[in-house]
């Protein structure tokens, strides 16, 4: 039996995913949570299998929620469905330890799938998601003279801070707790992060950052 905990803030998508997934014979939420720290506890007391974790929610949201089990019990899959299928929900959703990323317009059977291989294991990213993902890494690998230029030599030490909790996944919000900055100084970084390393965004930061080793990858 598959024990899966369920996260989201809305009452009728929780229902709906309770009733979806009791269809199954092989599967049971064992859980059910409305935020991202009841997320947290409930796996905590419960060790399912598999979280199954709406990316946005109050608190420290999906995300957060995915770094903290990952990082806490890696035995227990994270799988983040949202609405949102940008380039930067899906990084940080993989770096925060995230093992799928589904789309809330995803099948019942594809959801069902998903959650029978992350239990076991494995991974799984749609084939758009994984399309953007691998596009990144092209256009990483497609630039020039900074690629050969070691972090010391590109950013500031404050710089080097923020970029290394945008790898982590972090938000905006949650990079300015951690440096006791505020958002738009950690914006202002960013963007003289984005200028340095030639890159477009956030997401194409991280990877460029993670290619050339500046840091180790998150734990997964």
């Amino acid at each position: 039996m598959i024990n899966v905990v369920v996260a989201d803030d809305h009452q009728l998508v929780r229902e709906g995913l309770i009733r979806l997934l009791n269809l199954e014979k092989d599967i049971q939420v064992s859980g059910v949570a409305a935020d991202g720290e009841e997320a947290v506890a409930l796996v905590e007391r419960l060790r399912p299998n598999v979280a199954l974790i709406d990316v946005r929610m109050p608190g420290i949201g999906g995300i957060g929620a995915a770094r903290q089990i990952a990082n806490r019990w890696p035995e227990v899959g994270v799988v983040l469905l949202t609405m949102h299928d940008e380039d930067e929900f899906i990084f940080e959703g993989i770096a925060a330890g995230a093992r799928a990323y589904l789309l809330k317009d995803c099948s019942h059977s594809e959801l069902v799938a998903t959650l029978r291989q992350v239990s076991q294991g494995g991974s799984y990213l749609p084939s758009e998601a994984l399309g953007k993902l691998l596009g990144e890494f092209r256009t990483l690998r497609r630039t020039g003279a900074t690629a050969q230029k070691t972090v010391c030599d590109v950013l500031s030490p404050r710089e080097l801070d923020v970029l290394e909790w945008v790898v982590r996944g972090c938000s905006n919000k949650q990079i300015a707790r951690e440096l006791c900055i505020d958002e738009t100084t950690v914006k202002t970084h960013l963007h003289r992060i984005f200028e340095k390393l030639d890159v477009r965004d956030r997401t194409q930061a991280a990877i460029f950052a993670l290619q050339r080793g500046w840091f180790s990858p998150p734990p997964m």
